[in-house]
């Protein structure tokens, strides 16, 4: 049965029909915000998967190019592999609702968000996040939401709620914050050094509209919903639990976590698991559930030794920060390189320096971003924690961890005017114990600095976790949460920001929501924490970005010509141009405004290109002197080569003071002659003079 519901968001309608297409899917929202269109499914196997300890959900943001009018580029005219904003809006979607599924489900849940059309005043990526939210609620599969997302921007010290694509990209907040009928769950930002007090206001403003969506998604429910279906349960029997704890005594359990070296702690538990192995031998359903009961044993452990005595695994007070170590220039010959060590955490970034021609090209539904000039990536290999692994390119969670570090940095980059240069840079992770993400971000920020990017201010990031226990008011939240308080905690609370506001925010949680004290209290953490990491160990490693781009990086010159001269610089199939490029070896970005940019490593070949296209954009006037070259010899005289594509001839009776019966007398070709200008000859050609050239 077809229905259709409706509601104003930000002063546009977002209109969600049900039972219109997609019937055969378990739930089914065809969403129209403004014109955008999204179509959102979600789909559940009828059995649980086999071996597994995890739910196995899918979220998939389809970017279809006929939404925006365009066939795609390449040979191949298909959409292929997600685009990196697909990517980070898939995880946003997941991020918020995977918690909201039950913790012992174990069937195969996907979540399909396909683009249809897009409306630039209503942002697809919030319809999908939306749909994927309704078409689970409506559903037959277990879901304890429904939850629902708001963004906000900041546009001239306002904010905007809902902004369009161009207040989007153009604002000082990008802001998306998921909640459900009582809390927020998920918050993810990016910000021009925003203050606390506002990112705040801004996250409980999205959090008051989300209820009035939640309002309006229990409407829909409660007229089309699906009775939940039930499923098998994969929680772990309460008999294993007792029978665990014979073996291994609470106490026993707690010595083994509690150290603050992750290896030791590993060992740990491996011998453990050995003996409940060798104890259970001759059962072979408990032994499948081992691991897990492991897991969750040391889980309890963990918490209740945080909550109740304020104890964490590695002896810290709960507001102290792992032992820091900063370090730049570690890596010859590359552009810039720095080392940030938090514990056992540690990355190296190295920054790479290119002209703007080789930034990112981007094909993607905002047709207002068609390139890329700073790339962060991330990588996180198998070594870094101890694993061996093949490596098989980056994964979501890598992709997601480099755009939250760009996210970060880009508020205090140059502009194009300031330093025209494409800026990569590359966080290797050498050894992984919670919050890599955020230490890229301080080891990016120095690397820059080493490479003589002239950042505007320093940027550092670090995460807090938390514990909770039975009621709102029982709750710890930590500074600096290790791995394993990232694992068994319920929140890793990510900000990144200068001495003055922050820059990017990454919340994810494992329950179902946080209250406003816990946001306040873990973003005024943060504030404390990279205050602390900026001014203690950044700052006394680097202070300043260096005054010129290393020995290595190349060069990078500017000089401003007439638009209408760009024809002329560029020549008849580019012939002009890239007789330039070959005679000096640089290369030669050209703006439409006219701003050229030469970039090489030999600063007297920069020059030379330098010169050349003053003087093919040059308005020639009688009495100018310049260096050519003979190019060609007639009986009247010779030709002389100037600037690439541009020649002048010195007539037989300019070429010497005396008197010459023949041009070769004197010239040859390739001769280096100077010149001096005396205007146009009756043909309209350049007359120059060799016999006037003033010494």
């Amino acid at each position: 049965m077809y229905k259709s519901y409706s509601m104003e968001i930000a002063g546009r309608t977002l209109t969600v029909d049900i039972g219109r297409v997609g019937a055969q899917a378990n739930g089914c929202a065809f969403m129209h915000y403004g014109d955008t269109t999204v179509l959102s499914t979600a789909t559940a196997s009828e059995k649980p998967r086999d071996g597994i300890d995890f739910f196995p959900l899918s979220v998939e943001y389809e970017e279809k190019f006929y939404s925006v009018g365009k066939i795609p580029g390449g040979f191949n005219k298909r959409e292929g592999k997600p685009s990196e904003n697909a990517i980070l809006t898939s995880r946003v979607i997941d991020r918020p609702m995977r918690p909201l599924f039950p913790k012992d489900y174990r069937n195969d849940v996907t979540l399909n968000n396909m683009v249809m059309s897009v409306d630039p005043e209503c942002r697809p990526e919030l319809t999908a996040m939306l749909g994927a939210a309704i078409a689970t609620a409506i559903s037959d599969i277990p879901f304890e939401g429904p939850c629902a997302m708001t963004q906000m921007g900041l546009v001239d010290g306002e904010l905007v709620l809902n902004p369009s694509q161009a207040q989007w990209n153009d604002g000082d907040l990008q802001l998306t914050v998921a909640s459900t009928g009582e809390k927020v769950i998920m918050i993810e930002a990016g910000a021009n050094e925003v203050r606390d007090e506002v990112m705040i206001d801004a996250i409980y403003k999205c959090h008051e509209v989300n209820l009035q969506i939640i309002d309006f998604i229990n409407r829909i429910v409660a007229e089309v919903g699906k009775p939940k279906h039930s499923y098998e349960s994969c929680a772990i029997p309460d008999e294993l639990f007792e029978a665990i704890k014979k073996i291994v005594t609470p106490e026993e359990m707690e010595t083994a976590v509690f150290t603050d070296v992750k290896q030791e702690r590993e060992e740990n538990i491996r011998q453990i698991s050995a003996r409940l192995e060798e104890a259970f031998a001759d059962n072979e359903e408990w032994l499948g559930l081992l691991s897990e009961a492991l897991y969750q044993y040391q889980k309890k452990t963990v918490r209740k030794m945080i909550l109740k005595d304020h104890k964490r695994p590695d002896g810290r007070q709960i507001t102290q920060i792992r032992p820091l170590a900063a370090e730049v220039d570690l890596i010859p010959r590359v552009h810039g390189s720095a080392m940030f060590t938090r514990g056992q955490t540690q990355i190296c970034t190295v920054t790479t320096l290119a002209p703007l021609s080789e930034m990112q090209k981007v094909d993607g539904l905002d047709e207002n971003i068609t390139g890329k000039r700073y790339m962060h990536h991330y990588n996180f290999p198998s070594y870094s924690v101890g694993e061996t692994k093949v490596s098989r390119g980056p994964g979501r969670r890598e992709i997601g961890h480099g755009a939250l570090a760009e996210k970060a940095l880009i508020p205090v980059l140059p502009s194009e005017e300031e330093f025209p240069y494409a800026i990569r840079t590359v966080s290797e992770t050498f050894e992984s114990n919670g919050s890599t993400s955020q230490a890229s971000v301080c080891a990016s920020t120095m690397s820059l600095m080493a490479a003589g990017v002239p950042i505007k201010k320093m940027v550092a990031g670090i995460s807090c976790g938390l514990v909770t226990g039975e009621t709102d008011d029982d709750y710890i939240v930590l500074t600096d949460i290790q791995g394993l308080e990232d694992f068994f905690g319920d929140m890793d609370f990510k900000v990144a920001g200068t001495l003055d506001g922050i820059t990017a925010i990454q919340m994810d949680i494992k329950i179902h929501g946080l209250t406003r004290p816990i946001v306040e209290e873990a973003i005024a953490r943060t504030h404390q924490a990279r205050e602390y990491i900026l001014k203690e160990v950044m700052m006394p490693c680097i202070s300043e970005p260096r005054p010129t781009v290393g020995k290595y990086a190349p060069k990078i010159s500017q000089l401003q010509i007439d638009p209408q001269k760009i024809g002329d610089v560029v020549g008849q199939r580019g012939k002009t141009i890239n007789t330039i490029i070959e005679r000096t070896g640089v290369k030669i970005d050209i703006n439409d405004d006219g701003f050229v940019s030469i970039c090489g490593t030999d600063q007297a070949m920069m020059d030379k290109a330098a010169d050349m296209i003053r003087i093919i954009v040059t308005d020639f006037e009688a009495g100018q002197v310049f260096t050519g070259e003979v190019v060609s010899i007639k009986e009247f005289g010779a030709f002389v080569e100037f600037a690439p594509g541009k020649e002048g001839m010195v007539h037989i009776s300019k070429i010497a003071k005396e008197r010459i019966n023949r041009v070769e007398d004197v010239l040859t070709l390739g001769d280096k002659v100077k010149v001096v200008c005396l205007g146009k000859d009756k043909m309209g050609r350049m007359s120059f003079s060799i016999k006037d050239v003033k010494d």
